[in-house]
């Protein structure tokens, strides 16, 4: 999100916020975009900037370049080994060429860039991260490495492969003989989580959806407002002296006032529109988040289940003294082994579930606040310089109107 929370100057001589004294700090600014490579390899990099006191750093300052790819090369670590936590959201990768390089969308893209990577370093578990620490200090050539040799599902082991597929043509064959029944989790706690969170981005994105029409409003209305005052003027150049005047005077306040909508339409992108959008991704993060813990719960369940019909199997061929007794138990401590690490998984992520909506809550009421507090004393700001604009024409056209 886009927020006054966070202000960049845009130089690399800002200075870092004072931590108290003794107390770790991280802070990091991503500033300087620029464009690089032509055509479809085209990409914007950015200097990003760490300070810090914290002794797992190489430095207390460092500075590094990076691009989108590496921010993304980030998440996706951290949505990997941070199950449970909501990870923040990246802006979205623009396709369309025109846009992509436009000044206000690199402008709004390293701001929102910003803003993901200092919620990260601020996240008490997140700033803790390897990969955090290796996406701030390494520098190019080696952060191309690392990604090189993490990314993608190429570095899963055969076996790895052989498991998937198994895993895959289980679950086909369940379907298509009709014995497939998800197990969910159902409790009116967690029911009624999803139910908010379900309504939850339904209702920002109608409102993200309005405010991308208030911006396109102001836009429209102040390009009108431009061509209708140089239309004005020229309409003067015809008319008689006082007529004229009077004309040419109404045209140069409709071009002021078009500024002034022109201008009130960015901040209403930056402070309005991109705080909402913001927070329709992070409502998808944290449905992402739901998904892992319902995969979470559904190993725990099934594992769960299976233990319980291998104990009634293992107790049978017990009594039964049977050689495969043995075989049996081993199978079943190993299964049992399996099964108390899946529901450690589980119990993780909702705790960490439970932590983290506390934490979404305070922030969400926190910046969403601001963002409307910033629309509303913008649109205020705007309406009484509008209508101081319009009341300082009224004398000077009233001299060429009828009595």
């Amino acid at each position: 999100m886009i927020s006054s929370q966070q202000t960049l100057s845009g130089s690399p001589t800002s200075q870092s916020p004072r931590s108290p004294s003794g107390q770790p700090f991280l802070s990091v600014s991503v500033i300087d975009p620029v464009k690089l490579g032509n055509g479809v390899q085209a990409y914007i990099s950015y200097r990003v900037i760490t300070k810090t006191n914290m002794p797992e750093y190489q430095a207390q300052e460092k500075i590094v370049i990076r691009r989108y790819s590496d921010f993304d090369w980030l998440r996706d670590r951290l949505t990997e080994k941070f199950k449970g936590i909501f990870i923040p959201p990246l802006p979205e990768k623009s396709t369309v060429e025109k846009f992509r390089f436009s000044a206000e969308f690199i402008e709004l893209r390293r701001q929102a860039l910003d803003v993901f990577i200092n919620r990260v370093a601020s996240h008490p578990d997140l700033k803790q991260s390897e990969d955090l620490r290796t996406f701030l200090q390494e520098d190019e050539e080696a952060m191309e490495r690392v990604k090189f040799h993490e990314s993608g599902i190429f570095k899963k082991k055969p076996s790895e492969f052989m498991q998937i597929f198994k895993d895959v043509q289980s679950k086909v064959s369940d379907v298509v003989l009709g014995k497939e029944k998800p197990v969910e989790e159902s409790t009116p706690e967690y029911e009624k989580l999803k139910h908010y969170i379900f309504e939850l981005e339904n209702h920002l994105t109608e409102a993200q959806k309005q405010a991308f029409r208030l911006v396109k409003r102001h836009r429209e209305l102040g390009q009108s407002l431009c061509d209708f005052g140089k239309a004005i003027k020229l309409l003067g150049n015809c008319e008689v002296e006082s007529l004229g005047k009077a004309f040419s005077e109404l045209g140069t306040k409709s071009e002021m006032v078009s500024l002034k909508l022109q201008k009130e339409a960015h901040n209403l992108l930056v402070k309005f529109e991109e705080p909402l959008k913001d927070y329709v991704r992070t409502v998808q993060s944290i449905k992402v988040t739901m998904s892992d813990r319902a995969n979470a719960f559904r190993q725990h369940y099934e594992l769960a289940e299976t233990i319980r019909l291998k104990e009634i199997n293992l107790d049978k061929l017990t009594l039964m003294r049977s050689d495969k007794a043995g075989e049996a138990e081993i199978e079943y401590r190993e299964l049992k082994a399996e099964s108390e690490e899946a529901t450690r998984r589980y119990e993780t992520i909702v705790r960490r579930m439970d932590e983290e909506l506390v934490r979404f809550q305070d922030q969400k009421t926190a910046e969403l606040g601001l963002a409307f507090h910033e629309f509303a004393v913008g649109q205020a700001k705007l309406s009484k310089e509008i209508a101081d604009a319009w009341r300082s024409l009224l004398p000077k056209l009233g001299v060429v109107s009828p009595k």
